[in-house]
């Protein structure tokens, strides 16, 4: 009974030799490299947990010392806390050991084949540790090292390999949005593609093509992005990693999402969620990679709440697994920033959306120079949160410091948009329109008009009439003209129009349909026309009714911690529907 009642547990003697290690670690570090990789990891993570991260680091700087405690597979989590602690420490870990590499592939320029094989698969393990830790530009000088060893051969393995080397290159050149570099390095992959083919062998394309449809996705092509998602879904086969089967799964859902075909984006997410979950475990970064474009699915299904709590899941897992300052981390604070947006903007209740817009503007700041193209997305967030802000705001002067900082928000994301993307693309467009509704408040109307037109022309030729994004330009400026323009007619014909589309792609339902609805109500005050006042009264109390019923919050994740489907059956249920329908583009 003694034993029972023991308040304290001692620590095992396994620990207590590890701590052992470490308070000797001067004199046993060169002994602790040579310990099994497993002990040596433990070892270090020890230094980390105590803080002694200069000692940590001057280990992990030394290529060969961090090769090692890669391949200790089941540490890889515990990994990324010391990795990022390290970072955030100002150890510039991930560029040395890119810098290291390099220089170990230059040596080995005239050595044999097997030397630099060799190499290639330390650069791939390597380079794929710090693309899944958001450090891309040094992923990106490891894996071009890599690409660099195999074209000095000319010889099948090596197309093979560079193959392999370019996927992992477009992947790293689209997180780090290097968009012209990555449709080279397609087209690269392509080249050995044909080598191949003309020898009679060929390789699995599922990962360069999903690859692909995230480039084109990225760049707003969503017909071409669709076109390449299905080609991709047609390369999955049941001998690829379930990690590429996963990423496969989720661009194809988001191309399918932008296209307005949700149910083949449900089924598609859902899997990939399901398939991550238990290949990976719920604490995984793939698993948060997966969660995030379900929320993205549920956002543009108008299941808003369900979104906000899928996104935070997402931030909660990437938190534990990278710690605070880390470009992963920031992407999940700007989705959970824009979905919290969404779901408040009718409550006036942004301090949480505030928050997360915040997070992520300070934490790409910190890591990425102040031109790069994901602060666009970032700074169109904060920008659009401290609008409704300075609108309730009752104190003049407030109100006018929060619309200009907004303003210059908007502008650098319209700039960094416009050198990335040019005029004619669906990204610029959606600053455009923002810019609009800012003016609005700002009371320069015919600023706003202008800018919400160019919104709605650039959307329309790249979207066709009735897409979504074209009908929230439309309902945009109806109402300029209903509520600051006295437009009456035009507003009352593109609130219909905007409605009739919002009804198409969603539903009786549709959140967005009540803005419309209100607009109409004011307009028909306004001209006097009140038996159409009464009528959109009755609309908006149904549509108030049907809302209740549609939209009770239920757990997104119920329907997806089993699947009723293999991955054969959704990959054959994607394309047998894909050919009964026919092409979408």
């Amino acid at each position: 009974m003694a034993a029972v009642e023991l308040e304290w547990i001692p620590e095992t003697l396994y620990n207590t030799a590890i701590s052992a290690v470490v308070d000797n670690y001067i004199r046993s570090r060169r002994d602790i490299r040579s310990l099994p990789e497993n002990i040596q990891f433990d070892v270090y993570y020890k230094l980390y947990q105590q803080g002694r991260l200069c000692q940590l680091g001057s280990e992990f700087c030394e290529l060969e010392v961090f090769g090692k405690v890669l391949r200790a597979l089941d540490k890889r989590h515990l990994l990324h806390h010391c990795f990022q602690a390290l970072m955030d420490h100002g150890v510039k870990v991930a560029s040395v050991l890119a810098y290291s590499f390099s220089r170990r592939c230059s040596y080995i320029a005239e050595s044999d084949a097997a030397v630099k094989e060799k190499a290639i698969q330390v650069g791939f393990v390597l380079g794929g540790f710090l693309s899944d830790a958001g450090w891309y530009s040094d992923a990106e000088k490891v894996f071009l090292s890599c690409l660099q060893l195999c074209t000095l051969h000319n010889e099948m393995p090596h197309w093979f390999r560079a193959v392999e080397c370019c996927v992992r290159l477009l992947h790293v050149r689209n997180g780090n949005c290097k968009y012209h570099l990555g449709e080279e390095t397609f087209k690269l992959a392509q080249t050995y593609m044909d080598k191949l083919s003309k020898h009679g062998q060929q390789a699995n394309k599922a990962a360069l093509y999903g690859e692909l449809c995230a480039l084109l996705f990225a760049k707003s092509h969503y017909d071409e992005a669709y076109k390449w998602c299905i080609e991709a879904m047609k390369e999955i086969t049941t001998s690829l990693p379930v990690k590429v089967v996963v990423d496969v799964l989720r661009q194809a859902s988001k191309a399918c999402v932008v296209k307005r075909e949700f149910k083949k984006a449900e089924q598609l997410i859902k899997h990939a969620v399901y398939l991550a979950r238990d290949h990976f475990g719920s604490k995984h970064p793939k698993y948060s990679d997966t969660l995030l474009d379900y929320g993205f699915y549920l956002l543009n299904v108008d299941n808003i709440c369900q979104s906000v709590a899928i996104y935070q899941a997402a931030l909660d897992i990437r938190q534990s697994v990278f710690g605070g300052k880390n470009i992963h981390v920031a992407t999940a604070h700007e989705d959970l920033a824009y979905s919290s947006y969404v779901h408040q903007y009718s409550s006036g209740k942004f301090d949480n959306a505030l928050f997360h817009a915040e997070r992520a503007i300070g934490i790409i700041t910190h890591i990425l120079p102040e031109d790069h193209l994901l602060l666009a997305s970032s700074k169109r967030v904060k920008a659009l949160i401290l609008e409704e802000i300075a609108i309730d705001c009752h104190n003049k002067e407030t109100e006018q410091r929060l619309l200009q900082e907004a303003h210059d928000l908007h502008l650098s994301s319209l700039q960094l948009a416009k050198k990335a993307f040019g005029e004619f693309n669906v990204q610029t467009a959606k600053h455009y329109g923002n810019l609009g509704r800012l003016y609005q408040s700002m009371r320069k109307f015919k600023e706003a008009e202008e800018m919400h037109i160019k919104a709605i022309q650039i959307k329309e030729q790249l979207l066709g009439q009735e897409d979504y994004e074209v009908a929230l330009s439309v309902g945009h400026l109806a109402s300029l003209y209903n509520y600051d323009m006295n437009q009456y007619e035009n507003a009352e014909k593109l609130y219909l129009r905007s409605i009739a589309i919002g009804k198409k792609l969603f539903g009786e339902g549709y959140s967005g349909l009540e803005y419309d609805y209100r607009g109409l109500i004011k307009l028909y005050n306004s001209i006097g026309n009140y038996e159409k006042v009464f009528e959109y009264h009755n609309v908006l109390s149904n549509w108030n009714r049907l809302r209740d019923r549609q939209y009770s919050v239920t757990d997104a994740l119920e329907d997806v911690n089993t699947s009723p489907q293999s991955t054969e059956e959704v990959v054959q249920s994607f394309l047998i529907a894909q050919n009964v329908e026919g092409p979408s583009c």
